[in-house]
């Protein structure tokens, strides 16, 4: 069965199709050693992994503060498939798991004691494919949605942020967040935030998240407006919706990617 699975992918990589990246679904139902035999047969130039272990709760039904056990478990996945020297990656649903109730005037929730994001990105973000809600989470199946009014600071958060950012097709084209979206892809564009850029995080109150990346974005989510004192002279606003806002140094220029 492994041969015949390694021998399609190779085939999907060979063809006219023009495959060169999987994602393994369902990647707890079998080992990462078995991942590992696919990855290496096929030399995808990507490869991201569906790992979706429970969260610890505590008695109010939330994430407790503390969920290094649980982004754990997906680094450990990812050791064992290569690590750093192999393209596979997670995706990062301990950053889904939390933003998902920080949000809800939590913010606090987004630094771990070592002053880092507290989901994979905050260890290994190099190896984090972070993600709002997909068609598992969200969708018709809303087995675990992002809150529908604050979906934007969710977008506002990853794709200013290290990791690798994905956009769920639902919201880019059904929700009317296109335009909003693509703002944001643009600053992160623009500004060269690479999934190792440096992450600052400068506030993180119940209702205000602030940060900044490279020194050169400055990101803030949550209902609280006086964040000023926080944003350097120099800095002009790049994108805002609801309850979010990204400043970008005056004057950023587009960088070219190899």
């Amino acid at each position: 069965m492994m041969l015949f699975i390694t021998d399609w992918l190779l085939w999907l990589k060979s063809s006219d199709l023009g495959f060169d990246a999987w994602r393994l679904d369902f990647a707890q139902g079998y080992s990462p050693e078995v991942a590992k035999v696919y990855v290496d047969a096929t030399a995808p130039t990507f490869a991201v992994a569906e790992v979706w272990n429970s969260m610890a709760y505590d008695g109010d039904n939330k994430p407790e503060y503390d969920q290094d056990p649980h982004r754990q478990a997906l680094v450990d996945w990812v050791d064992r498939v290569g690590g750093a020297a192999s393209p596979a990656t997670v995706f990062d649903f301990t950053t889904k798991g939390i933003l998902n109730a920080a949000v809800e005037g939590e913010l606090w929730r987004l630094i771990d004691p070592q002053g880092k994001a507290p989901g994979v990105i905050g260890w290994w973000p190099a190896k984090a494919v972070t993600f709002v809600d997909n068609h598992d989470t969200g969708s018709t199946q809303a087995m675990w949605p992002f809150p529908s009014d604050k979906v934007m600071q969710g977008y506002a958060y990853i794709l200013t942020h290290p990791g690798n950012p994905c956009i769920f097709y639902d919201h880019f084209f059904d929700w009317g967040f296109k335009d909003e979206i693509a703002a944001l892809v643009a600053v992160r564009k623009r500004n060269g935030i690479t999934p190792t850029s440096e992450l600052t995080i400068l506030e993180h109150d119940g209702d205000s998240y602030v940060a900044e990346i490279d020194g050169k974005v400055i990101v803030k989510i949550g209902s609280r407006y006086d964040v000023g004192h926080l944003i350097p002279a120099g800095f002009e606003v790049a994108a805002h919706g609801n309850d979010y806002a990204v400043w970008e140094k005056a004057g950023a220029e587009q960088v070219t990617r190899a």
